[in-house]
């Protein structure tokens, strides 16, 4: 399966180390494009130059680890698309230039159904689409899941709940999952 992954999913800590961690798992492949990149940068800089200085160390790691991942932008597709919110387009563009599956993204009022079915695509929210790679992987998303509680529990320094954690990144129903 191929996804795009719009920058409100990359913005999250926690949901992009789920969907990069399944990614790197050979779960699934990621697709995005410099644009939604930039987007996603613009997000971080909100937070402060520290923030914004991670922001670039992610964004080169994730450079490295996917360098397939990153498709050039398609104008070309563009200009024949139209959505609700005409700067989503360009991700829209890009799921159709790369061969996409899905788009991941929490904005289901600018990527109605009708219109990326037309094009052979669905738009999955995060949560979802990390529970079903869940029921498929379960012991692969369990590890993950660890992993990203660990790495959130050392970087601040006390106990953190798995269940909260995923709350807090938008994900309930995979948290419901791996608690079961």
């Amino acid at each position: 399966m191929r996804a795009v992954l719009d920058a409100c999913v990359i913005f999250p800590t926690v949901l992009r180390e789920f969907l990069t961690g399944a990614a790197a798992a050979g779960l699934y492949e990621p697709l995005w494009s410099e644009r939604i990149l930039r987007e996603w940068q613009r997000a971080v800089v909100k937070l402060g130059p520290l923030a914004e200085a991670q922001a670039a160390a992610e964004l080169a790691s994730m450079r490295a680890a996917f360098p397939r991942a990153c498709l050039r932008e398609q104008p070309g597709i563009e200009a024949r698309l139209l959505l609700p919110d005409p700067d989503d387009v360009h991700v829209l563009a890009v799921a159709i230039a790369g061969h996409a599956d899905a788009i991941l993204t929490f904005n289901a009022q600018d990527f109605p159904r009708h219109i990326l079915a037309e094009e052979g695509i669905a738009r999955r929210d995060p949560d979802g689409f990390l529970w079903e790679l869940w029921s498929f992987h379960p012991e692969v998303m369990a590890a993950l899941a660890e992993r990203i509680r660990a790495e959130a529990e050392r970087l601040s320094g006390e106990p953190v709940s798995l269940r909260a954690l995923l709350k807090r990144a938008k994900l309930p129903k995979l948290a419901k999952a791996l608690q079961a």
